[in-house]
Order: C-alpha cells, then structure tokens, then sequence
C-alpha cells in the first residue's frame, strides 16, 4: 500500500507526461504492426487489398486475406518500408495525449471513486468494481479528447485502401482535407464505437495488469520489478485483444470508409456479419495480439521506470 500512497502523491503534470511518453515509446517500437493490422481489418467486402506501387499505380492482392508477415512484405514490397510508418505522427500525438489521460489520470480516479464507495480508506482501490469504473471513465474521456489524431492516423495507415481514392501527403494536410471535406464530425468520426472500445481496452489493459500485478506480489510470485511487470503486461495484452478486436475492426472499418458509404456504426457492423461473417470481426487478430502485448511490455516497463525515476526525484525511497 506504500506504494500506491506514494504514487497518487505524485504532481498530476508528471503522471500525464510519464504515462503520454511511455506510450510514445510503446508506439515507436510496434507501429509496423499496428499498421499492418490496420490493412488486414480493411481488407474485405469482396474488395481484394489495394496497394500503391513506386510509379504510383494502383496493384490489387488476391482477395484471399494474407497473414501478418505477407502483409508486412507486400507492403514493404510494393510501397517501401517507409508506408510501415504511415501515421506515425498522429499516432505519437494521439497517444501524447490519449494515454496521458487514460493512464496518468487511472490512479487519482480510482482513489476518488474508492473514496466514494468506501469513504477515505484507501483499500477500496482495491475493488474490482472501482478499477473498471476508473478504467470506463479515464477510456472514454480521452478518447473525447484525442479522437481527430486517431481519424488522421488510420487513415494515413490505411493509404488508399477502400473506396476513397484520396491520398494525404502529410499529416497536417490529412487535418486540413478532413476538416474542410467533411467537417467537425469528419474529424469525430467513429466516437462512439471509439468510446466503447477504448472503455473495453482500458478495462482490460489498465485494470487487467492492475489487478494481475497486485496478484502476483501479494501471492509472493514475483517481487515488484521488471520480470513482475512482463507477466501482467503479457497477461493483459491477451485479455485486451479478446475483447477489444470486435469493436476495434467496426471502428477501423467505419472511420476509414468514405463519406455516405455506410449509414452509422451499426450498418457497418452488420455488413460486415452479413458480408464476411463473424470471422471479420477478428481480422488482424495476429498482428493485434503481437502488437498489443509488444506494446503493453515496452508501456509498463517504460511507465513503471518512470515511477521509480519520480519517487527518487521526490525523496521517496
């Protein structure tokens, strides 16, 4: 419980900074695989996967989805290594400041509910229901926040996929051309389905390493340091790709289609049952689970880093 006391002690602006850098850092090391899970979930509606060759002409792959290293390969193949990265700027400021949202502000507002529900003591933070509330709250209120650089980074990931031919040279003008083309709502396409995935994703990411972290310690498992960190990362990385992929594929799909191709969420989720089937909700289900927990390994070994790095600033032994 020290260390919980000690880490809610710590100013709001370094939990913000540390967790947003921390994502950055996850970021960096697995967005080739993120990109490539973008094309696998795009990739369908009897629609064969669209690439771009050097001249600049379109080529189109067999419609037979290919795995996760064929994908990497075409795309390196027929766009350059560099395509792996297409995003990449939005995707840092979308993480800079979703995860410094979602996982700065985890802890002070689960102490807040845990105050709530059990007064001042502390030990409600230990409640599951208080974790998965703090996790349902901090989720959906960054995505209010960072949903515009999660449009611009799946679009930019996405290239010339799907029935808009339109192409952004930068990640600047994919702000601009959204904005002027289709306005606020252009820049907030896809909220709601963001909003209950990112809930589901911080439930099963944040909450999931919480409760599995504190599992292995009070058991005596593993003491708190590197290796305790892998194994609850790992474990939530899983958890998170289960319950996630459904509503991460819907999201994908809706937020990279072209203006009027589908009338809401809803109509997109059953095209895809009605069209591809329930398999469709877990394209990309390799990329997403090697992804996810590569990421969620380099985020808490990074972010608890960062923990240890404060509480000696602040003379905290």
């Amino acid at each position: 419980m020290k260390q919980q006391a000690s880490s809610d002690e710590f100013p709001i602006w370094m939990k913000l900074l540390s967790a947003g850098t921390a994502a950055c850092i996850a970021d960096l090391a697995t967005f080739p695989l993120d990109t490539a899970k973008v094309r696998m979930q795009i990739a369908g509606e009897s629609r064969p996967l669209l690439l771009a060759s050097a001249d600049g002409s379109m080529l189109a792959v067999r419609n037979a989805h290919p795995g996760l290293l064929r994908t990497v390969g075409n795309i390196i193949r027929l766009e350059g290594a560099r395509s792996l990265y297409g995003g990449l700027s939005a995707g840092l400021q979308r993480q800079m400041c979703f995860a410094s949202i979602r996982l700065g502000l985890y802890d002070g507002v689960k102490s807040r509910y845990a105050g709530i529900i059990d007064g001042n003591n502390r030990s409600g933070s230990k409640n599951i229901s208080v974790r998965i509330a703090a996790g349902i709250t901090t989720g959906a209120l960054a995505v209010l926040f960072a949903q515009p650089t999660d449009v611009v980074k799946v679009r930019l990931q996405a290239g010339s996929i799907g029935r808009s031919s339109v192409r952004y040279s930068s990640t600047l003008q994919a702000y601009k051309n959204i904005a002027a083309e289709e306005g606020t709502r252009g820049l907030w396409k896809g909220t709601m389905p963001n909003i209950s995935r990112n809930a589901i994703v911080n439930v099963a990411e944040i909450v999931c390493y919480d409760i599995i972290k504190d599992f292995i310690l009070e058991r005596g498992y593993l003491r708190d340091g590197i290796p305790c960190h892998i194994t609850a990362a790992v474990a939530a990385g899983l958890c998170t790709t289960l319950a996630a992929s459904p509503v991460d594929v819907v999201k994908t799909r809706y937020m990279n289609s072209a203006p009027g191709e589908y009338k809401g969420v809803k109509d997109c989720a059953v095209r895809m049952m009605m069209k591809e089937g329930p398999s469709a909700f877990y394209k990309g289900f390799v990329p997403s689970f090697t992804r996810l927990v590569s990421w969620n390994i380099v985020l808490w070994i990074t972010y608890e880093q960062f923990k240890v790095y404060a509480k000696k600033m602040n003379g905290d032994q």
